[in-house]
């Protein structure tokens, strides 16, 4: 399940959660006011009563002192009970209650009495304060004598009193109405509140059936369905990809930069390192290294060339595997064939095509950027090749570059990139010499540096031939069989031209290997004087240390002195002619001690060689200070190969004239 999958559930389980605390806290205090509440009808009859009580209360006629205070029964007659509001004026009534005619001078009446005026100017409520009269019968008369007042006596009236049945009658119309209204609204929010829920509820119970529908365990019908779907598998292939690489990377990440610097096993002088073995449990079992190759662009990558599994019939015949130095249990690609792969090369100018020679005599074409099969393949015709193809080379430049491969059948052709329906040119490498077939069987060839038209070619019957693709001064196009470099007493495996570096030209030397358990030393002859009659040309020097098949040899590509060999002992040697000629400087068995077939220097610095086995391991060395080659490496190659030169051209018998010769060739 995605991240983005994974915060939306749980929003919606937040979500989810304040839906149901909020219902509870709802629940909760309903149930609350249910118990607390005892007395009335109904609660919320009584809640409609209370709210009514104290609207009404607070509306109209000064608080309670209008409904509390008793009414005279005498229209007119002012109340002396009680006063709520104090006047701004008082009046004295001793006065305009007493008659002279009936009262005495000397009588005199103090009530203490006084009239409260409202603001408003009328009179509401009369209070009167009992004091000690002089004259208790003297009260009495008066009292008596103010109900015998006369009519046109002036009366105050108290208008709430006249108002007030009206008002008592508005106000219980008023009330009612307000109880009624108010209990419509609270029957709309009830409603309303009870929907709202529901509504809630419902959203509460979809979002537990999307929980339950995304979290629930897929059966093992939908897990197939989605482990089949390609972009999955290359998701997890790029993923865990990925993290191999960082887990195989020796970078050491909590390193502490402060402490002094640790002397770590580096290969030294006279010392080699085994880096890593390359080896694949499903893709490479039982399965031997036939070539190997390292990319141009990317120093890290190597790619191996393997034959059948003979246990796995299912499997392809033939697969090419690219190796990463910071991936070292798997490959980074796996290529398929429907043959033995034999050959195998990396385009210099396209970094993502790989070429394949096969048993069948097809040439593949696979793309990095493609899947397994290849994108482009020769047709089996006799335009092409028909039988194995143990030998390719890209010549050319960037803009004008052509792929030459060759055949056990003598057929060598040429190729361009893009086109492998049929081969820009064939070439049939022909010898009159042999007795009973005229074919040269192909097993090694190689182009000298900045050489495109002339190339050598190692041979079953162990000579090695010149030959050329196209007509020249001299020469004809195809087998030069009249230069025959012979001193192989069985099939070449490897030959190999030394590299144009340096301020000395080496590029006429080339080193042979055979099942003959020998190493031999050559130098071509002049291209310019091509022999017209059979001329066997000696080695300059044989290197006769090993004891088994020697199975590939190569110069290093920047020490002028160094170079490698590997044989079927599992023994990798590495020479350094200027050091010592008849032993190698450094010499180690490699893994199980198990045949060793080819060999290869990496294209940057020579640091490191893969060498690929019988066992279908390809291992990484990296020999150290030994690829750094001196300012006098040049200069003392040039007189070893000198002492060579002469020593070789004695022991074989030829004079001192035919020596410097050989030499100066």
């Amino acid at each position: 399940m995605s991240e983005k999958r994974r915060a939306e559930i749980e929003a919606k389980r937040a979500k989810l959660a304040e839906l149901r605390k909020a219902r509870a806290d709802r629940q909760k205090a309903d149930q609350d006011r249910r118990t607390s509440d005892t007395g009335g009808p109904s609660v919320a009859r009584r809640d409609v009563d209370d709210l009514v009580s104290s609207l009404i209360g607070i509306g109209g006629r000064g608080g309670d002192s209008a409904l509390d205070s008793p009414v005279s029964s005498v229209p007119g007659t002012p109340s002396l009970g009680h006063v709520s509001l104090p006047g701004p004026s008082a009046l004295s009534l001793s006065g305009r209650l007493s008659r002279t005619s009936d009262v005495t001078s000397d009588t005199r009446l103090s009530l203490g009495t006084t009239l409260i005026q409202s603001q408003n100017g009328a009179t509401e409520n009369l209070m009167d304060r009992e004091m000690t009269p002089r004259i208790v019968p003297d009260l009495i008369d008066i009292e008596q004598e103010l109900f015998e007042l006369p009519q046109k006596e002036r009366v105050v009236y108290n208008k709430e009193i006249q108002t007030m049945e009206i008002e008592e009658d508005e106000d219980a119309v008023n009330e009612e109405e307000l109880r009624e209204r108010i209990m419509r609204e609270r029957d709309a929010a009830e409603a309303e509140r009870i929907a709202h829920e529901q509504e809630l509820e419902a959203e509460s119970k979809q979002l537990d059936e999307e929980i339950a529908q995304e979290i629930r365990e897929m059966t093992e019908d939908e897990k197939s369905s989605i482990f089949a779907v390609p972009e999955f598998l290359d998701f997890v292939e790029q993923s865990t990809k990925i993290i191999q690489r960082a887990l195989n990377d020796n970078y050491d990440y909590i390193r502490d930069y402060t402490v002094g610097a640790e002397s770590g096993p580096e290969a030294s002088e006279g010392r080699i390192k085994a880096i890593c073995a390359f080896y694949d449990e499903r893709q490479t079992k039982n399965r031997s290294i036939t070539d190997i190759d390292w990319s141009p662009k990317y120093p890290e990558l190597s790619c191996a060339s393997y034959n059948k599994n003979p246990a796995a019939i299912n499997e392809p015949d033939g697969i090419v595997a690219v190796w990463n130095l910071h991936l070292l249990e798997r490959p980074e690609f796996v290529f398929h064939s429907q043959s033995d792969v034999l050959s195998v090369s990396f385009s210099p100018f396209h970094s993502n095509l790989v070429f394949g020679g096969t048993y069948s005599g097809q040439i593949l074409l696979w793309d990095t950027r493609s899947k397994h099969l290849p994108v482009l393949k020769t047709p089996l015709s006799a335009a092409g090749h028909t039988h194995p193809v143990y030998a390719m080379q890209m010549v050319g430049t960037q803009n004008a570059h052509n792929l030459i491969t060759s055949s056990t059948d003598g057929t060598v052709c040429s190729w361009l990139v893009d086109m492998l329906a049929q081969p820009q040119e064939t070439l049939e490498l022909m010898h009159s010499g042999h007795s009973k077939t005229g074919e040269v069987a192909i097993t090694a060839l190689n182009f000298p540096d900045n050489e495109t038209t002339t190339f050598w070619v190692g041979t079953e019957e162990g000579n090695i031939y010149q030959a050329n693709r196209y007509d020249r001064a001299g020469a004809k196009a195809g087998l030069n069989s009249y230069d025959v470099y012979k001193g192989h007493a069985g099939p070449v495996m490897g030959v190999h031209f030394h590299p144009l570096v340096g301020p000395v030209d080496f590029s006429d030397l080339f080193l042979s290997c055979s099942v003959d358990w020998t190493v031999k030393l050559w130098r071509s002859r002049s291209l310019a004087k091509p022999s017209t009659v059979l001329t066997h040309v000696p080695s300059l020097y044989s290197f006769d240390e090993a004891d088994d098949y020697v199975y590939d040899v190569k110069w290093h590509p920047t020490h002028p002195a160094l170079f490698g060999t590997v044989d079927g002992a599992g023994k990798f040697d590495v020479w350094n002619l200027n050091h010592d000629t008849e032993v190698p400087v450094v010499s180690t068995t490699v893994g199980s001690g198990r045949a060793l077939n080819k060999l290869r220097w990496d294209r940057k610095d020579g640091r490191r060689a893969a060498v690929g086995g019988s066992d279908g391991r390809l291992y990484i060395y990296d020999i150290g200070d030994m690829a750094l080659p001196r300012e006098t490496e040049w200069t003392e190659m040039q007189r070893t190969v000198g002492n060579m030169a002469s020593g070789g051209a004695h022991a074989n018998g030829i004079g001192d004239d035919s020596a410097r010769i050989v030499a100066g060739r």
